[in-house]
Protein backbone atom coordinates (compact mmCIF):
# COMPACT_ATOMS: atom_id res chain seq x y z
CA UNK A 1 0.00 0.00 0.00
CA UNK A 2 1.31 3.49 -0.85
CA UNK A 3 2.78 5.51 1.97
CA UNK A 4 0.35 8.35 1.36
CA UNK A 5 -2.65 6.06 1.69
CA UNK A 6 -1.54 5.06 5.21
CA UNK A 7 -0.93 8.60 6.40
CA UNK A 8 -2.48 9.43 9.77
CA UNK A 9 -4.05 12.84 10.13
CA UNK A 10 -2.93 13.28 13.73
CA UNK A 11 0.72 12.84 12.74
CA UNK A 12 0.37 15.53 10.11
CA UNK A 13 -1.42 17.93 12.46
CA UNK A 14 1.19 17.40 15.17
CA UNK A 15 4.04 17.91 12.70
CA UNK A 16 2.55 21.09 11.24
CA UNK A 17 1.76 22.58 14.66
CA UNK A 18 5.22 21.72 15.99
CA UNK A 19 6.90 23.23 12.94
CA UNK A 20 4.82 26.40 13.10
CA UNK A 21 5.52 26.71 16.81
CA UNK A 22 9.27 26.51 16.23
CA UNK A 23 9.01 28.92 13.30
CA UNK A 24 7.06 31.46 15.36
CA UNK A 25 9.48 31.16 18.28
CA UNK A 26 12.52 31.69 16.09
CA UNK A 27 10.95 34.47 14.01
CA UNK A 28 9.67 36.46 16.94
CA UNK A 29 12.29 35.69 19.56
CA UNK A 30 12.64 38.88 21.58
CA UNK A 31 10.44 40.61 18.98
CA UNK A 32 11.69 43.65 17.13
CA UNK A 33 13.83 44.55 20.15
CA UNK A 34 16.39 41.96 19.02
CA UNK A 35 16.97 43.81 15.73
CA UNK A 36 18.97 46.99 15.26
CA UNK A 37 16.39 49.42 13.81
CA UNK A 38 19.12 51.41 12.07
CA UNK A 39 20.26 48.29 10.21
CA UNK A 40 16.66 47.53 9.24
CA UNK A 41 16.27 51.12 8.04
CA UNK A 42 19.50 51.00 6.03
CA UNK A 43 18.37 47.76 4.39
CA UNK A 44 15.08 49.43 3.48
CA UNK A 45 16.99 52.22 1.75
CA UNK A 46 19.00 49.59 -0.15
CA UNK A 47 15.77 47.98 -1.35
CA UNK A 48 14.33 51.33 -2.39
CA UNK A 49 17.54 52.19 -4.26
CA UNK A 50 17.27 48.90 -6.21
CA UNK A 51 13.65 49.58 -7.07
CA UNK A 52 14.49 53.12 -8.16
CA UNK A 53 17.35 51.82 -10.31
CA UNK A 54 14.89 49.74 -12.35
CA UNK A 55 12.22 52.45 -12.31
CA UNK A 56 9.79 50.47 -10.15
CA UNK A 57 9.71 52.23 -6.80
CA UNK A 58 5.95 52.73 -6.92
CA UNK A 59 4.69 51.60 -3.51
CA UNK A 60 4.07 55.16 -2.26
CA UNK A 61 2.17 56.03 -5.43
CA UNK A 62 0.00 52.91 -5.19
CA UNK A 63 -1.00 53.77 -1.63
CA UNK A 64 -1.76 57.36 -2.63
CA UNK A 65 -4.22 56.23 -5.33
CA UNK A 66 -6.71 55.26 -2.65
CA UNK A 67 -6.52 58.42 -0.57
CA UNK A 68 -7.66 57.99 3.00
CA UNK A 69 -10.45 55.47 2.38
CA UNK A 70 -10.84 53.84 5.78
CA UNK A 71 -13.09 51.02 4.55
CA UNK A 72 -10.75 50.19 1.68
CA UNK A 73 -7.61 49.95 3.80
CA UNK A 74 -9.38 48.17 6.63
CA UNK A 75 -10.57 45.51 4.16
CA UNK A 76 -7.04 44.89 2.90
CA UNK A 77 -5.65 44.88 6.43
CA UNK A 78 -8.11 42.12 7.31
CA UNK A 79 -7.27 40.30 4.07
CA UNK A 80 -3.58 40.52 4.97
CA UNK A 81 -4.07 39.38 8.54
CA UNK A 82 -6.50 36.49 8.03
CA UNK A 83 -6.33 34.83 4.62
CA UNK A 84 -2.61 34.21 5.05
CA UNK A 85 -3.59 31.55 7.58
CA UNK A 86 -7.13 30.60 6.54
CA UNK A 87 -6.36 29.83 2.90
CA UNK A 88 -3.17 27.99 3.80
CA UNK A 89 -5.00 25.77 6.29
CA UNK A 90 -7.71 25.08 3.71
CA UNK A 91 -5.08 24.04 1.17
CA UNK A 92 -3.40 21.69 3.61
CA UNK A 93 -6.70 20.02 4.47
CA UNK A 94 -7.79 19.83 0.82
CA UNK A 95 -4.52 18.24 -0.26
CA UNK A 96 -4.62 15.76 2.60
CA UNK A 97 -8.16 14.66 1.81
CA UNK A 98 -8.20 14.87 -1.97
CA UNK A 99 -4.63 14.68 -3.31
CA UNK A 100 -2.66 12.38 -1.02
CA UNK A 101 -0.23 11.54 -3.80
CA UNK A 102 1.07 15.14 -3.87
CA UNK A 103 0.59 16.01 -0.22
CA UNK A 104 4.08 14.91 0.88
CA UNK A 105 6.05 16.98 -1.62
CA UNK A 106 3.76 19.98 -1.09
CA UNK A 107 4.04 19.80 2.69
CA UNK A 108 7.81 19.52 2.58
CA UNK A 109 8.06 22.37 0.07
CA UNK A 110 6.03 24.55 2.43
CA UNK A 111 8.21 23.67 5.41
CA UNK A 112 11.46 24.19 3.48
CA UNK A 113 10.28 27.54 2.13
CA UNK A 114 9.35 28.71 5.61
CA UNK A 115 12.68 27.56 7.02
CA UNK A 116 14.56 29.45 4.32
CA UNK A 117 12.53 32.56 5.15
CA UNK A 118 13.80 32.41 8.72
CA UNK A 119 17.33 32.64 7.36
CA UNK A 120 16.30 35.66 5.32
CA UNK A 121 14.72 37.39 8.32
CA UNK A 122 17.90 36.88 10.32
CA UNK A 123 20.40 37.77 7.61
CA UNK A 124 18.53 40.78 6.21
CA UNK A 125 16.27 42.53 8.75
CA UNK A 126 14.15 44.94 6.79
CA UNK A 127 12.06 47.90 7.91
CA UNK A 128 8.74 47.68 6.05
CA UNK A 129 7.39 50.72 4.20
CA UNK A 130 4.76 51.46 6.88
CA UNK A 131 7.52 52.22 9.41
CA UNK A 132 9.69 54.46 7.27
CA UNK A 133 7.86 57.63 8.25
CA UNK A 134 8.90 57.08 11.86
CA UNK A 135 12.34 55.79 10.91
CA UNK A 136 14.00 58.95 12.17
CA UNK A 137 13.11 58.29 15.79
CA UNK A 138 11.96 54.67 15.87
CA UNK A 139 12.69 52.96 19.15
CA UNK A 140 14.54 56.00 20.43
CA UNK A 141 17.16 55.86 17.66
CA UNK A 142 17.83 58.78 15.36
CA UNK A 143 18.74 58.04 11.76
CA UNK A 144 17.69 58.65 8.20
CA UNK A 145 16.87 61.97 6.62
CA UNK A 146 14.55 61.13 3.74
CA UNK A 147 10.87 61.72 4.30
CA UNK A 148 8.45 59.21 2.90
CA UNK A 149 4.68 59.33 2.58
CA UNK A 150 3.87 55.73 3.43
CA UNK A 151 0.89 55.16 5.70
CA UNK A 152 0.89 52.55 8.45
CA UNK A 153 -2.58 51.38 7.49
CA UNK A 154 -3.17 49.14 10.51
CA UNK A 155 -2.29 51.94 12.91
CA UNK A 156 -4.23 54.50 10.88
CA UNK A 157 -7.34 52.58 9.81
CA UNK A 158 -7.39 49.43 11.93
CA UNK A 159 -7.79 45.73 11.33
CA UNK A 160 -8.23 42.66 13.47
CA UNK A 161 -4.97 43.24 15.35
CA UNK A 162 -2.22 45.79 15.82
CA UNK A 163 1.57 45.52 16.06
CA UNK A 164 1.60 48.34 18.61
CA UNK A 165 -0.58 46.93 21.38
CA UNK A 166 -1.03 43.76 23.40
CA UNK A 167 1.02 40.58 22.98
CA UNK A 168 1.81 41.41 19.34
CA UNK A 169 3.82 44.42 20.45
CA UNK A 170 5.86 42.20 22.77
CA UNK A 171 6.77 39.33 20.46
CA UNK A 172 6.24 40.42 16.87
CA UNK A 173 9.33 40.93 14.74
CA UNK A 174 8.26 43.82 12.56
CA UNK A 175 11.45 43.61 10.52
CA UNK A 176 10.75 40.09 9.18
CA UNK A 177 9.84 41.38 5.73
CA UNK A 178 12.34 39.74 3.36
CA UNK A 179 11.27 37.38 1.92
CA UNK A 180 7.52 37.90 2.00
CA UNK A 181 5.98 34.70 3.32
CA UNK A 182 2.56 36.16 2.68
CA UNK A 183 3.37 36.03 -1.01
CA UNK A 184 5.39 32.81 -0.82
CA UNK A 185 2.63 30.96 0.99
CA UNK A 186 -0.08 32.34 -1.32
CA UNK A 187 1.87 31.17 -4.38
CA UNK A 188 2.38 27.78 -2.73
CA UNK A 189 -1.39 27.52 -2.22
CA UNK A 190 -2.09 28.23 -5.88
CA UNK A 191 0.59 25.93 -7.29
CA UNK A 192 -0.24 23.09 -4.90
CA UNK A 193 -4.02 23.08 -5.10
CA UNK A 194 -5.24 24.71 -8.32
CA UNK A 195 -4.22 21.68 -10.44
CA UNK A 196 -6.40 19.35 -8.36
CA UNK A 197 -9.44 21.56 -7.78
CA UNK A 198 -12.54 20.46 -9.66
CA UNK A 199 -14.68 23.58 -9.41
CA UNK A 200 -13.74 26.17 -12.03
CA UNK A 201 -14.71 29.15 -9.88
CA UNK A 202 -12.57 27.81 -7.04
CA UNK A 203 -9.70 27.37 -9.47
CA UNK A 204 -10.01 30.96 -10.67
CA UNK A 205 -10.21 32.39 -7.15
CA UNK A 206 -7.22 30.44 -5.89
CA UNK A 207 -5.22 31.28 -9.01
CA UNK A 208 -5.94 34.97 -8.35
CA UNK A 209 -5.01 34.68 -4.68
CA UNK A 210 -1.24 35.34 -5.11
CA UNK A 211 -1.98 38.41 -7.24
CA UNK A 212 -4.40 39.76 -4.65
CA UNK A 213 -1.88 39.02 -1.93
CA UNK A 214 0.82 40.93 -3.78
CA UNK A 215 -1.52 43.90 -3.98
CA UNK A 216 -2.39 43.55 -0.28
CA UNK A 217 1.20 43.46 0.97
CA UNK A 218 2.05 46.58 -1.02
CA UNK A 219 -1.06 48.69 -0.47
CA UNK A 220 -1.06 48.06 3.29
CA UNK A 221 2.57 49.18 3.53
CA UNK A 222 3.78 45.86 4.92
CA UNK A 223 6.18 45.00 2.09
CA UNK A 224 8.07 46.25 -0.94
CA UNK A 225 7.31 44.38 -4.14
CA UNK A 226 10.86 42.98 -4.12
CA UNK A 227 9.93 41.12 -0.92
CA UNK A 228 7.51 39.13 -3.08
CA UNK A 229 10.39 38.25 -5.42
CA UNK A 230 12.20 36.99 -2.33
CA UNK A 231 9.16 34.87 -1.50
CA UNK A 232 9.19 33.42 -5.01
CA UNK A 233 12.89 32.55 -4.74
CA UNK A 234 12.36 30.95 -1.31
CA UNK A 235 9.52 28.86 -2.72
CA UNK A 236 11.61 27.70 -5.69
CA UNK A 237 14.49 26.71 -3.42
CA UNK A 238 12.05 25.10 -1.00
CA UNK A 239 10.70 22.93 -3.80
CA UNK A 240 14.21 21.91 -4.83
CA UNK A 241 14.98 20.90 -1.24
CA UNK A 242 11.68 19.05 -0.95
CA UNK A 243 12.45 16.94 -4.01
CA UNK A 244 15.59 15.74 -2.26
CA UNK A 245 14.26 15.08 1.24
CA UNK A 246 10.59 14.16 0.76
CA UNK A 247 11.30 10.45 0.09
CA UNK A 248 13.09 10.20 3.44
CA UNK A 249 10.27 11.96 5.26
CA UNK A 250 7.64 9.77 3.63
CA UNK A 251 9.57 6.65 4.64
CA UNK A 252 9.63 7.84 8.26
CA UNK A 253 5.87 8.54 8.19
CA UNK A 254 5.30 5.10 6.68
CA UNK A 255 7.18 3.46 9.55
CA UNK A 256 5.27 5.48 12.17
CA UNK A 257 1.86 4.80 10.65
CA UNK A 258 2.67 1.11 10.22
CA UNK A 259 3.64 0.78 13.89
CA UNK A 260 0.53 2.63 15.06
CA UNK A 261 -1.88 0.75 12.78
CA UNK A 262 -4.23 -1.70 14.49
CA UNK A 263 -3.30 -5.35 14.08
Amino acid sequence: MAVTSRRRWWIEVAAVLAFYGVYTLVRNQFGSAAVDPELAYDNAIRIIDIERAVGLFQEQRIQSWFGDSSAFFRFWNIFYGTLHFAVTIFCFVYLYRNAADRYGICRTTFASTTGLALIGFSAFPLMPPRLLNVGGDFGGATFGGTKYTFVDTVAEYGGLWSFDTGPMAEISNQYAAMPSLHFGWSLWCALAVVPVLRNQLSKALLAAYPILTLFAIVVTGNHYWIDAVGGLVALALGFAIAKLITPVGEAVIHRITTKTSPA
